[in-house]
Formats: structure tokens, sequence, C-alpha cells
């Protein structure tokens, strides 16, 4: 559904598309009211660490495995359900174990801004 105001969007009909974290559903990145994009995505154990020159993430994690972390710079985290982590640009980061995550990123998401 989608107004002059409005959007409601099914993130879990999004389609999907492969990222280094494993497969993301991406929503919102034509709207120019919102500066923004917003990710659901599905983490795989083997997520590969990057870092952003542009973005600012928000990663909260919606489930998880007991044994979930988010790695930042280099030193690991552990993690839950309900945790919200912010990851500002140049901060390398990566998230450790099965889990979905809601990310949140700053502007507009930009497959050229992802850098390993």
């Amino acid at each position: 559904m989608a107004n002059s105001r409005a959007q409601i969007v099914r993130l879990n009909e999004v389609p999907t598309v492969d990222c280094p974290c494993g497969l993301a559903r991406r929503a919102f990145a034509d709207q120019s009211t919102f500066p923004g994009t917003i990710h659901l995505t599905d983490i795989h154990r083997d997520a590969k660490a990057h870092f952003h020159d542009k973005h600012t993430e928000i990663y909260v994690i919606l489930t998880c495995k007991p044994d979930a972390q988010i790695e930042l710079e280099g030193v690991n985290y552990p993690v839950s359900p309900m945790t919200a982590i912010l990851i500002p640009p140049g901060v390398k980061h990566r998230a450790i174990g099965e889990m979905q995550v809601l990310i949140i990123c700053n502007p507009a998401f930009d497959p050229a801004d992802e850098k390993f």
C-alpha cells in the first residue's frame, strides 16, 4: 500500500539479495521522504567483516542463537534478541553466528559503499 504520505511493506515478502552477511530484504530505497533504507537480514555463520565510508547502520537483533556476537573493530561482543548496535561510518564490523536482524541504514544503502 502506498499513498503520498505513507507506505506499508511486508518485509518478509521483499525479494532477497545476497550480501556479505547472508540474505537481505531491502525496503524504502525509492522513498524521497526517507533518507535511508531498512533491511531484514538473515545472517549466516560466514558473514564477512566490512565497513562503510558513508553509511551509518543500526543493527537490531530480532532472533539469534545463544552464541551470537557482533564484531566491532576486531572485538567481539555478545548479543541477544532486542539488542541494538549503532555502527558509524569507518567501523569494521560483522555479525558472528546465525541471527535475523533489522538494519536501518542512513543514507540509503549503496553497494559501492561496502568495503572489505
